[in-house]
């Protein structure tokens, strides 16, 4: 071995060696339990979906989901096959994919943002020694001697599961509604209760109240909760059953149900083990018995179980609106109290005791003196007076009822109150007018003044000559508005997928094409140089190429409109999941996809003006079109990016894995960086699993050696996706077998071309038995590509080791002098 050969060894293993360190605190996902020193972020377990701890059974798990904006995350318990959240640790505070989950040495267990504690179980210095995820989903911490010193269960979110307690002083609290109102669930005064989360909360659902119950007994007060197979069952403080409750019929011993306290104010119940198979039974069970079924003042009514909701015609236009927005901001004299008329019920009124037993005047006296309330009832029955600071909608009784209802409005709303109010209309119309006069007539001076402006000579311009100029080269994409694939998207409302360079979404142009419209992030170009690098991507026209339509650049915008591919990417058809949804694609296909990208590849390496390095080649950008044509995306993009943002994606953002060594040594990065990608790629193709999956066996886990081994035993067939079936002996699966284990060599001058596979697939050339590449090498590979998902402090280190070494990278000054994007011959 030359002397500089083996300083790079030596180099390149201690590499390799700083990033194992990290790998026994994070990115291997544990079963039952984890011990104190344990720590990552949502980055370390992105190939396990976020998940780091198991329950020994596999059924719950511990980790990181994300939330409606993707960008951010919740510390959840989950069920893993229905992907049913049962518990979260951070409702309110979701944190990015950098915020450190901390188990420190002193037993506390503690979720970080932005430097700020978000969550903590505050058990520092308890004696913890483990955490531990048991197989009925509940998360303990405990002590050496095994004692419970917290547990999940004891502090529920919206969430019950079956054999979970549910005690007096816990609470279940729901997401909060679109009008920002929460709905609790509770055990008090002998009974278990639904309130609205207002200012002063309101019952509207009690078990004691409810007539379904088939087992009702008395003598003792509800202190305790549990679902039970089919049943949730209420128990006194000695656990004597007092109530229960049926949640289904028929009775199944083996079923996990879930009481789920929805942001609608109704608790749903679901079966675990029946794929999330949801009961019929609703609590509470009257469609217009939640507080919010219609807006406030509103009166629901429910025919055939189809809810209705109208406005009483005592309060006005229809809007249903008090004109008060400071209740105790207003002057007394502006208010009045408005009859909303009989007929009316309200779902608090059979929970709450009422302010006052008086008369009618008596309760509308309290109510005018009382600045805080805003509705008044009056039972003409019972004398019983009810105040309530804010309502929810109303319920029409269906019955004579003795119920009044008086609802305080401002004088001016509606036009209910005395006359006076009306004096001031002119005033109060001459203001607005005046004001919207002067608003507009600024408008338009500000807008006189851009279009001068940007009339000067010398000053940017949409239409300038050197716009004009690019638009007028043949074959030049379509140049669309901001404007017109905002509308085609329909607002950017259908999401696609999210990589490296953006967001994608679906899109169809006014002549009916369907696009993809991918909106790029961290453009690093002006406007002139991106319109003509994507001319250059634009006019490479190739059928395993996806076709760029039309582009936008349009202030800081930089949008591509590209052509629709039906069935997706190719990621979403060969890799094992939870659901199965798509189709399993035969071995026929498979390869027709491998053939097709291959050729793909060849086309931009070698009949390009310069050859063109993808630079990212992995199954999320091999799309897939109506007949499963296979057509390579996102080549060229890495030069409109900058050099920080392309060396984040090529480090941090799912590209491990199909990396060549020569990213993390001192060789330069060529079309070989993208034949060694290919061949994981073919791998995974062949294989229908990700190169590196922590749960297989550890002969299994690392794919290529495997891969390596299985051809050295001289069983290939090993590796073929066992969900395939192949009559009789297909030559092509052994042939992609060795043409991809050629394209993986460490030594970037062992493998082939993309056009030497290309004929190699298609049978043109003779495939020899590639050589074993280096079991050292594979584990130290394996290891670097799995150590990018370790701490932040992990990948800077990553970033500045690499950067010693000086690799080079798709968007190096050096790199993009030798090999530049350009359109066909």
């Amino acid at each position: 071995m030359e002397s500089g050969d083996f300083i790079r060894f030596l180099g390149f293993f201690a590499l390799s060696s700083l990033f194992l360190s990290e790998i026994c605190t994070a990115s291997i996902r544990s079963t039952g339990s984890i011990d104190p020193g344990f720590q990552g972020t949502q980055m370390n377990w992105i190939d396990n979906n976020g998940l780091f701890l198991v329950s020994n059974n596999s059924a719950f798990g511990f980790g990181f989901t994300t939330t409606s904006d993707v960008t951010l995350f919740l510390l959840v318990v989950v069920h893993i096959d229905t992907t049913k959240v049962i518990w979260t640790a951070n409702r309110g505070s979701p944190v990015s994919n950098s915020d450190p989950f901390v188990f420190d040495k002193n037993g506390n267990v503690l979720l970080q943002k932005g430097g700020n504690v978000v969550w903590t179980t505050n058990t520092s210095g308890k004696g913890v020694s483990a955490m531990v995820l048991q197989d009925s989903g509940n998360l303990v911490l405990q002590g050496d001697d095994g004692k419970v010193m917290w547990q999940s269960f004891a502090h529920p979110t919206d969430t019950l599961i079956s054999d979970q307690e549910f005690r007096q002083g816990m609470k279940l609290i729901s997401d909060p509604s679109s009008t920002n109102v929460s709905y609790i669930l509770e055990i008090n005064s002998g009974d278990m209760i639904l309130s609205a989360g207002y200012s002063t909360p309101q019952p509207y659902w009690s078990m004691g109240k409810d007539t379904r119950k088939n087992i009702n007994k008395n003598g003792g007060e509800v202190t305790l909760a549990t679902i039970d197979t089919n049943s949730w069952s209420l128990f006194d403080e000695s656990k004597v059953l007092l109530w229960q409750f049926k949640i289904s019929d028929p009775n199944d011993a083996n079923a996990t149900w879930i009481a789920v306290l929805g942001n609608d104010g109704v608790i749903s119940f679901f079966n675990l083990h029946a794929g999330r198979a949801s009961s019929s039974i609703k609590i509470p069970d009257d469609p217009c018995g939640t507080p919010e079924v219609c807006q406030p003042y509103f009166v629901c009514s429910a025919p055939s179980d189809r809810t209705k909701c109208q406005c009483p015609s005592a309060l006005g236009s229809g809007s249903c609106k008090t004109g008060i927005t400071s209740p105790c901001g207003e002057r007394k004299e502006s208010v009045s109290l408005v009859d909303a008329g009989t007929g009316l019920n309200y779902f608090a009124l059979d929970y709450v005791s009422p302010s006052s037993k008086t008369n009618m005047d008596g309760c509308k006296a309290s109510c005018m003196s009382n600045c805080s309330c805003m509705v008044a009832f009056y039972d003409n029955s019972s004398r019983n007076c009810f105040l309530f600071d804010q309502v929810g909608s109303f319920q029409n009784s269906n019955q004579p009822s003795n119920l009044v209802a008086f609802v305080k409005m401002s004088s001016n709303a509606n036009g209910v109150g005395n006359g006076g109010g009306n004096k001031s209309f002119p005033y109060v119309a001459i203001i607005v007018v005046s004001t919207v006069l002067v608003i507009l007539g600024l408008l338009f001076v500000s807008y006189r003044y851009y279009k001068k402006k940007k009339k000067v000579p010398g000053s940017p311009d949409d239409s300038s000559e050197e716009d004009i100029f690019l638009e007028s080269l043949t074959g030049m994409p379509t140049r669309f508005t901001y404007n017109d694939l905002r509308v085609a998207t329909n607002n950017f409302s259908v999401k696609l997928g999210h990589g490296g360079f953006g967001s994608v979404y679906r899109g169809i142009l006014a002549d009916g094409t369907q696009i993809a419209v991918k909106k790029l992030e961290s453009i690093g170009q002006g406007k002139k140089e991106f319109r003509a690098e994507v001319g250059i991507i634009g006019s490479i026209h190739h059928v395993h190429l996806v076709r760029l339509k039309g582009f936008c650049a349009e202030g800081s915008y930089r949008l591509l409109a590209y052509e629709y591919m039906a069935n997706g990417s190719l990621d979403k058809r060969i890799f094992k999941r939870n659901r199965e949804e798509e189709p399993l694609l035969d071995w026929r296909t498979r390869f027709n996809i491998a053939v097709g990208t291959a050729k793909g590849l060849a086309y931009l390496h070698e009949d390009c003006d310069a050859k063109i390095v993808h630079c990212d080649i992995k199954p999320e950008n091999v799309l897939l079109d109506d007949h499963f044509l296979a057509k390579v995306s996102d080549f060229g993009l890495a030069k409109l990016m900058t050099r920080e943002q392309s060396h984040v994606f090529t480090t941090l953002r799912g590209t491990r894995g199909y990396l060549a060594p020569e990213w993390i040594t001192n060789y330069a990065i060529s079309e070989k960086s993208d034949v060694y990608s290919y061949g994981m790629l073919l791998l995974e193709i062949i294989g229908g699993r990700k190169n590196f999956d922590p749960g297989e066996s550890s002969e299994k886990s690392y794919f290529p050696s495997y891969a390596f081994k299985m051809l050295d035993e001289g069983k290939l067939r090993d590796i073929l996706d066992s969900r395939l079936n192949i009559e009789g002996e297909d030559e092509r699966v052994y042939t992609a077998i060795k043409v991809a284990l050629w394209c993986i060599q460490e030594d970037m001058h062992l493998r082939p071309s993309m056009t030497k596979v290309v004929q190699m697939l298609e049978g043109l050339s003779p495939v020899t038995k590639p050589p074993m590449s280096s079991p050292l090498g594979s584990r130290l590979y394996s290891s670097f590509f799995k150590s990018m998902t370790t701490s932040g402090e992990g990948a800077s280190s990553a970033s500045a080791s690499a950067s010693a070494s000086g690799p080079s990278d798709c968007n190096s000054d050096a790199y993009l002098s030798a090999v530049r994007l350009s359109g066909p011959r």
